[in-house]
């Protein structure tokens, strides 16, 4: 038995291993972690840029990778803790961003600012607990290459987004989006599709 598997089945040492991670009443790594192992588990690339006032909550036993020459603007929150994040090349994610995993981002995205990207849920049928100490459900977010999402966005867990989308500003965006597609509104609802044979964006009838 692996050394993460006799943690997990012990509840005395998850609880030894949750403190030695994280400061009690806190949701950010220790300072340790963040010098000691997270530059040797998470791997970013060549050129790659991660602005000073970005928010890294990264934690070691799940992964992160950021692309190269890809950015991540000021005031952003990027957080693995309850899933793998992973971005990929030539990507700008916005200032004021807020990144939960499990999230995968693809190569050529452009995020503008205020966006909320996020495969986590809190669990609320307990109606004697609060649903900040039920369980949370985590759902993967995909969003393919090339996909340009606008401002003050909302994606929500376990959507997938085709490549070379685009996510009007302030959209809530619910369900799956196809491929070279424009959708817009809360609910996010198709507009727009590109067509191969007349080589436009023509509008999609209501």
């Amino acid at each position: 038995m692996s050394v993460s598997n006799i943690i997990k089945s012990n509840l005395w040492l998850r609880k030894l291993a949750h403190w030695l991670l994280i400061p009690v009443n806190d949701y950010r790594p220790r300072l340790w972690v963040r010098l000691l192992l997270n530059p040797f588990k998470h791997k970013r690339g060549r050129g790659s840029i991660v602005r000073y006032q970005t928010r890294l909550d990264l934690f070691p036993y799940n992964k992160f990778q950021l692309g190269k020459n890809s950015v991540i603007e000021s005031y952003s929150t990027v957080n693995n803790g309850v899933g793998d994040v992973f971005i990929g090349d030539h990507t700008i994610v916005g200032l004021s961003n807020t990144i939960i995993g499990p999230v995968e981002i693809g190569n050529g995205v452009m995020l503008a600012q205020g966006i909320v990207i996020s495969g986590l849920n809190h669990g609320y049928m307990d109606i004697n607990q609060s649903p900040s100490t039920q369980k949370v459900v985590t759902k993967k977010i995909t969003v393919g290459d090339d996909v340009w999402v606008g401002a003050n966005v909302v994606i929500t867990a376990g959507v997938s987004i085709g490549k070379h989308s685009v996510i009007g500003g302030g959209s809530v965006v619910t369900k799956d989006v196809p491929e070279y597609a424009v959708v817009v509104g809360n609910p996010a609802k198709l507009v727009k599709k590109y067509n191969f044979e007349s080589c436009i964006w023509e509008k999609v009838k209501s």
